[in-house]
C-alpha cells in the first residue's frame, strides 16, 4: 500500500478500537441510553451537513423502510446492547466478542444466498474462531455475566445481517448518507427516555464527558469520512483487514488504560479469534453488487 494508505489504514484500526474503552469510561457516569443517545446526537450534527451538502438525502428517503431495519440492526439495537453489557463485562472482553462478527456474517451470506459456497479454509476459520470464543468464555466469564453475553451475542448478529441490508436494498445510497440518517433515527428513537436524564452530565467527571464526545466526534463522524477514504485509495478488501486489528487494540487499551486483566482465557483466545477471522473472511466470489458502505458496516462498533 501506499504511505497515505498505511497512515489511514493504522488510523482506522486505533478509531475502532477504542470505542468499548470509551463506552466503559462513559457507563460508569451515565446510564447506557443518555451514552447512545448523545453519542449519535454528536455523530448527526456533523453527518447530517455534508449529506445535505451532497444532495443525496432525498434519494435516501425513498427506501425509508430499507433504512430502518439497517439502522435498527447497525446502530439503535447494537449500542444499546453494547452500553449495557459493558457495565458488567470488561472493555476487552467486549471487544473480543464482538471479534465474532465476520464469522456470522460469512454464514448469513452463505444462507442468503450471496455465498457460492464456504471453502474448507473459510469453514476452518470459522471452527477456530469459535474455538477461541469459546475458550474465551469457558475461562474468563462468570455465571452472573450470562445475560451480558448474550447481548454481545445479538450486537454481532446486528452488525453481521445489516451489511446485506445496504447490499441489496440501498446500493447506490452513499455511507456517510445511510450513517448520517441511521443516527438521526436512533437518536430520536432514545430522546425521550435520554433528555430526562440529561442532568446526569452536571456532576459528571471529565473523563466521561471527553470520553461521550470522541465516541460521537471520531468514532462515529471522522471514522466513516476516514475509512471511505481508505476504501478509495487501497479497496475494499484491504480495508476490511482492520477489522481483525480491532479486538487486538480493544484488549490492549483495557489492559493498559482501564487496568483489566490480560487473563488467561484472552491469552488463548485472542490470537485463535483472530486467526480465525482472518481465514474465515477470506473472499468467495459473490453474486450480487455490494455498495462501498456494505463492506463498511460490519467493522463499526
Amino acid at each position: 500500500m501506499s504511505r497515505r494508505g498505511w497512515l489511514l489504514f493504522a488510523a482506522m484500526s486505533l478509531i475502532w478500537g477504542i470505542p468499548y474503552l470509551l463506552i466503559k469510561v462513559a457507563v460508569g457516569e451515565f446510564s447506557p441510553v443518555v451514552v447512545v443517545f448523545l453519542r449519535c446526537l454528536v455523530g448527526a450534527v456533523l453527518l447530517v451537513p455534508w449529506a445535505l451538502a451532497r444532495g443525496e438525502l432525498r434519494r435516501a428517503l425513498r427506501h425509508w423502510r430499507a433504512l430502518l431495519v439497517f439502522t435498527a440492526l447497525e446502530m439503535t439495537g447494537p449500542w444499546l446492547l453494547l452500553s449495557w453489557a459493558e457495565q458488567s463485562l470488561s472493555s476487552s472482553l467486549t471487544g473480543l466478542l464482538v471479534a465474532g462478527v465476520p464469522f456470522v456474517a460469512a454464514l448469513a451470506a452463505r444462507l442468503a444466498g450471496e455465498e457460492e459456497r464456504l471453502s474448507p479454509v473459510r469453514i476452518g476459520g470459522m471452527l477456530l474462531g469459535v474455538i477461541g470464543i469459546g475458550l474465551l468464555l469457558g475461562l474468563d466469564v462468570a455465571g452472573t455475566q450470562l445475560g451480558a453475553i448474550g447481548a454481545v451475542a445479538l450486537v454481532v448478529l446486528g452488525y453481521a445481517t445489516a451489511p446485506m441490508v445496504v447490499s441489496r436494498a440501498l446500493p447506490h445510497v452513499p455511507g456517510v448518507t445511510v450513517s448520517a440518517c441511521a443516527l438521526v433515527v436512533t437518536a430520536v428513537v432514545y430522546a425521550p427516555f435520554a433528555v430526562p436524564q440529561l442532568d446526569q452530565t452536571a456532576d459528571a467527571s471529565a473523563d466521561a464527558l471527553i470520553s461521550l464526545a470522541v465516541l460521537g466526534v471520531v468514532c462515529t463522524a471522522l471514522a466513516l469520512a476516514l475509512f471511505l477514504a481508505l476504501i478509495r485509495e487501497v479497496g475494499p478488501q484491504r480495508a476490511l483487514v482492520i477489522t481483525f486489528v480491532n479486538p487486538a487494540v480493544a484488549v490492549l487499551l483495557g489492559v493498559l488504560l482501564l487496568d483489566e486483566p490480560f487473563t488467561m482465557g484472552l491469552a488463548v483466545g485472542l490470537p485463535l479469534v483472530l486467526a480465525g477471522c482472518v481465514l474465515a473472511t477470506r473472499r468467495s466470489p459473490v453474486r450480487t453488487h455490494r455498495s462501498e458502505f456494505s463492506d463498511v458496516d460490519s467493522a463499526v462498533p
